[in-house]
Order: C-alpha cells, then structure tokens, then sequence
C-alpha cells in the first residue's frame, strides 16, 4: 500500500508527437529535485490510464500526477468517476501538460513550463471544479465524464480528423476544421434543455464546463467550472462561408454573439438526432460515440493542483 507522502505519476509517451517520453528524464529530475516520493508508469494503450489510475487508487495512492495532454487527463478524469472505492474530489490530481491543444490547462493558469507545473504541483494548492456526466442513449456502457468541453456535430466530425494534423500542435484543430468544413453537413437536431425545446437544422452543439477548447478556440459565452452549470451553445444552420468569415471570433469568443447561436446555462442538456446518420460526438477532444444523450453536471467533483 502507498504511503501517506507517496505520488502517482502517470506518463503518456506518445503525448505531444513523443514529447513526453522525451521529457521525462528532465521531468524525473525535477520531481526528485523537489523531494517528490513517487512511483510511475507509462501508458501502453489508448486507455491505459483508466486503468492505471483505478489501481493506484486500490493500492492507497489520492494524488496523481498527470503528464500528456488533454486526452491523457480525460482518460484520468474518467479512471477517478468511474470507481467507487473512495470520493472523487478526495483524488487530487496534478498536470504536467504535455499534449496537442493543452486546453483544460488554459483555464486554470497551469504552466506549460515543466518546472513552473511541478512547483505549482509542490505548492498544494487544491481547487474542485465541477465534472460533466455523459449518458448515451440505448447504448449499454458506462457514462462519459469531461471537465472541459463536450460538442456534438462540426465539433465531434473535426476531433475525428484531427489526429493527421497533431504534429502541427496546437493549430491542428484550426486546420482540421477549415479542411473538414466543406464535407460535413449540418443535421438536423431536438434539444431539451431548461424548460425550452429547441428543435433546428444544425452545425454543433457545444457544452462547456471551462472556457478554451480546440486549441485555444472560446467556444461557449459565459463557462465557469465552479458555478454548477452547463454552459451551451446551439450553432443552428450557419452556412460555411459564414464560418471562413468569423474563424477570428471563434477564438476571441465572439461567435456566440452570432445571431444563428443560441446560448443557456443549465444542469442538464438532452439532444435527440432527428437524422438517419448521427454525428460524432466528443468529450474533452475524444470521440466517445454518436447517437442521442443526456449529459449533467456533477458539482465539485475534480480535485487538482492549481
């Protein structure tokens, strides 16, 4: 069993084109440096990490760390919702970022400067965010759970593009959405959400917890991840052009603004896909399905160094 003073760490080594494994002999240094005890593992399959973090938690372990990108933290976040063995936010998990977009990172002013991370690791500071709870609907399997950003549609179709690009780091998002623009089509959607019905033809639904998603992207208008709240936006049938025109609000967080998007903060959110073929939908930049669902919020349910 771990120690009371004892670390987790858990190292993605294809995060950033590789840049994790690369890192890690710096990374390991500094965590010795600042008289970290830790044992550590490096990923060997996609979720690998839900894996490894449930064991961790079995053997006594309640602070991890995470380094590798927004995937390798999702993957984590999920390891931590899906057990039962202790209380979620009594995990406490700290990011070295290492990955494509670094998005959920942005929010909370974690460093990407690896000693800069493991300083604010060191220094203890705990917050607890809210985490969102996804069901899809007439699909046996455990919920998804994210604690940044959750998109049905362009935003889901572009995640499923993406992995060509992510050696462009953190404009690959950018790049898979201007390439991908012209072969998606919108669809058409029903979404329940407050005491509205908003039924319309379609190009994303987003679902915010955090403000930066798709490397750097402000895609939802009021996020707060304390406030107990969804935060979304309803992108309705804007045409492509109309998209080429506003990418620079798409980053300043202006295209909710946009007449053609409908904003809501809420607990929960349901969407039915009123067409035959479903779009994609994402989780914190990892596809997780298609279909119909229900996604709510779990209030303070993250713990992290911050």
């Amino acid at each position: 069993m771990a120690n009371s003073n004892s670390w987790f760490v858990i190292i993605n080594p294809t995060s950033g084109n590789g840049a994790s494994k690369k890192k890690w002999p710096e990374i390991e240094k500094l965590l010795k440096t600042y008289k970290f005890e830790f044992e550590f593992e490096f990923t060997k399959h996609k979720n690998h990490s839900i894996e490894l973090v449930q064991n961790a938690i079995i053997q006594g372990f309640n602070r991890i760390i995470c380094i590798g990108g927004d995937g390798t933290l999702h993957n984590i976040v999920n390891g931590i919702m899906l057990q039962n063995k202790v209380p979620y936010n009594q995990v406490h998990i700290g990011v070295i970022p290492i990955g494509t977009g670094n998005d959920w990172v942005k929010t909370h002013g974690v460093s990407n400067n690896l000693e800069n991370a493991i300083q604010t690791i060191k220094n203890g500071h705990l917050k607890i965010q809210d985490v969102g709870k996804i069901i899809l609907n007439n699909i046996d399997k455990d919920p998804t759970y994210f604690i940044n950003l959750a998109g049905i549609g362009f935003d889901g179709f572009v995640v499923s593009k993406v992995n060509k690009y992510k050696h462009l780091g953190a404009i690959a998002y950018l790049s898979g959405a201007l390439l991908g623009l012209f072969s998606f089509k919108n669809f058409h959607s029903k979404v329940r959400v407050n005491s509205s019905i908003i039924e319309s033809k379609t190009l994303m639904i987003l679902i915010g917890i955090c403000q930066y998603s798709g490397g750097g992207m402000q895609l939802t208008k009021t996020p707060n991840p304390f406030d107990g709240l969804l935060d979304i936006s309803i992108v309705k049938n804007i045409g492509k052009i109309d998209i080429l025109k506003n990418v620079v609000n798409l980053f300043n967080g202006k295209i909710t603004n946009h007449k053609k998007v409908e904003t809501y903060k809420s607990k929960t959110i349901s969407v039915v896909i009123t067409d035959i073929n479903k779009p994609y939908i994402q989780a914190d930049g990892e596809l997780i399905g298609t279909g119909n669902l229900e996604i709510s919020i779990i209030p303070k349910a993250f713990s992290f160094y911050c």
